[in-house]
């Protein structure tokens, strides 16, 4: 119960994260500049956390010989997933940003446990547990979609929340089924993340500098980014504009939820894990639009999103029977 608790306190931040990083993206001007940042954040806090607890960074070199070359690899599968959002957003359009991402976490989910890759307990897939991810799917479409203005294909605002996207922007065809497939694949990626920062947990010994290893990877692969792409920073805006001192502190979430996974994996599989915390993020999403926290637009959440939700729990319910 006490993991369930925690994947759904780490999924409602994910939404609050995403306002937070948002807010610093606008006042930067670059979405890339806003990421490291948010990152760099984030490997700063675990850091001191490894300092404090472990009273190390390092770790045994011998363990790139021994281990698999993969268990290095948890910190660029997060940086493609959030990148491929970013490609996403423009393409195919709101509803399908968020809703391919969570079909590839949820297969990827559900095979990673029923194979036991990346060294995850093994659950395999039955019957009642794939009815169960069908039923979390259909949720998070119905939450989504439930939006005000979103499911009558309206208008929608960009990540920054300034000007509107239309649909003349959106790809169709076989180009729109590709970038459907780039949302499904880093959507996989982000759920293979979390399964090998679980696996990266228990061979350092230690969760805190598992979570601290695979953000330094994301924050180096991001500095790589930036030093190739050079956006450019909005300086004038820092300075002369005010802006609120939170849009700073994305990266602390976003490394507490590195940590509750890295916790969360080896005691409840990847899978589960993957879609607790995906009804943590629609009910924290939810709670956004209602109370507009972080300078979102209030949109009163509806009956249906409700029920919707209700059928994501009932989803997770047929998996944990199995």
């Amino acid at each position: 119960m006490f993991a369930i608790l925690i994947a759904l306190t780490i999924g409602v931040g994910l939404p609050i994260q995403t306002s937070i990083n948002s807010r610093l993206r606008q006042a930067l001007g670059s979405p890339f500049s806003a990421s490291f940042i948010s990152f760099s954040v984030g490997t700063i806090f675990l850091a001191i956390m490894s300092l404090v607890v472990v009273h190390t960074l390092g770790f045994s070199p011998s363990l790139f010989a021994k281990e698999p070359f993969w268990l290095w690899l948890g910190g660029l599968f997060g940086v493609v997933y959030l990148t491929g959002n970013i490609l996403l957003f423009p393409k195919l359009g709101s509803v399908q940003t968020v809703i391919m991402p969570v079909l590839g976490q949820i297969i990827a989910g559900l095979l990673i446990d029923n194979y036991g890759w990346f060294h995850s307990p093994v659950s395999p897939i039955t019957l009642v547990s794939g009815f169960g991810a069908i039923l979390v799917i259909l949720g998070v479409i119905g939450t989504v979609a439930g939006k005000r203005g979103i499911a009558e294909g309206h208008e929608v605002l960009d990540q920054e929340g300034s000007k509107p996207i239309t649909e003349t922007t959106e790809a169709h065809g076989l180009s729109a089924w590709l970038w459907r497939l780039l949302g499904v694949f880093g959507g996989m990626l982000s759920a293979s993340q979390t399964a090998i920062n679980g696996y990266l947990g228990a061979v350092l010994q230690s969760k805190i500098q598992a979570a601290f290893v695979s953000f330094f990877v994301g924050t180096v692969v991001l500095l790589i980014i930036v030093l190739v792409l050079r956006p450019s920073f909005n300086l004038h805006s820092l300075r002369t504009e005010h802006h609120p001192w939170w849009m700073w502190i994305g990266g602390l979430i976003g490394a507490l939820f590195v940590l509750g996974n890295v916790y969360l994996v080896p005691v409840i599989g990847t899978g589960l894990a993957v879609v607790i915390t995906l009804i943590g993020l629609m009910a924290g999403g939810l709670l956004i639009d209602q109370f507009g926290w972080m300078g979102a637009k209030q949109n009163r959440v509806t009956f249906w999103q409700l029920a919707s939700l209700v059928v994501m729990v009932a989803g997770v319910a047929l998996i944990r029977l199995v």
